[in-house]
């Protein structure tokens, strides 16, 4: 368990004054190869992908293949590598989807989504973090409710360490609009009216007028695969280094 200091709690202050590019610099200089960006190659993610190769070439990039990605998705990840020079760490659930079939039965996201998002995404992506000092991810406040209240810079109370959001204040326009500008690849299911994209038993398209992420689980209540939940007290933390923050 890591100490929370004074100090921490002053950067996390300052961190709501950054900008995209400064949060990314500041994660990069800290935490060296200790960091990682993990994405699942949203429009969002692919955004911050983009800055960060500008930013910290050769930066660690990993994704959780739940072995149930669609095929888009997967070109996209090809795509990624070849424009960036970069090799993506891919982490994969224990059970393979045979495996879980046999140990869970058929379909099992169609009766119980919270275990197999817990199987196929939640598992791994701790596997992963166990070796991390700290993580980036794209999301969003204005995403979802539970996203509303993310800092830039938070602690993750599930993996004991530093999650980095350099674009929670971004909205969906800002993000488009910086694709368009530089030409960033994405998925092209997002022009078949898939805002948000996750498994393909799992996600739908989205008709006219609808939440952008009612097309996740959409039969059920669920809005989150669990990866972005506090569902944990919150660890104390104690940051590496002394931070001048006020030069970045």
């Amino acid at each position: 368990m890591l100490e929370l200091t004074k100090e921490f709690e002053e950067i996390q202050a300052v961190a709501e004054t950054w900008s995209l590019d400064q949060t990314l610099r500041w994660a990069f200089d800290t935490y060296d190869n200790d960091v990682a960006m993990a994405s699942a190659f949203g429009v969002e993610g692919m955004v911050l992908i983009d800055h960060a190769s500008r930013i910290h070439p050769g930066f660690r990039l990993f994704t959780i293949d739940t072995e149930f990605l669609f095929p888009e998705t997967y070109d996209l990840m090809d795509r990624v590598e070849k424009r960036y020079g970069i090799k993506i760490e891919r982490e994969f659930p224990k059970l393979n989807p045979t495996e879980q079939e046999a140990e869970h039965g058929a379909a099992l996201w169609g009766r119980n989504p919270d275990l197999c998002c817990s199987i196929r995404k939640v598992e791994p992506q701790k596997r992963k973090l166990a070796g991390l000092r700290a993580w980036i991810s794209a999301i969003r406040r204005d995403q979802t409710s539970t996203r509303a209240k993310a800092k830039r810079v938070e602690l993750d109370p599930k993996a004991d360490i530093v999650k980095i959001n350099p674009m929670v204040d971004w909205t969906s326009e800002q993000v488009w609009d910086y694709v368009r500008k530089h030409d960033v690849p994405y998925n092209a299911l997002h022009d078949r009216n898939y805002p948000s994209i996750g498994c393909t038993h799992c996600t739908r398209a989205v008709l006219p007028g609808e939440d952008p992420r009612s097309g996740r689980w959409s039969n059920f209540g669920k809005t989150e695969c669990g990866l972005h939940l506090p569902d944990a007290p919150a660890p104390l933390v104690q940051l590496p280094k002394p931070i001048k923050y006020g030069d970045i």
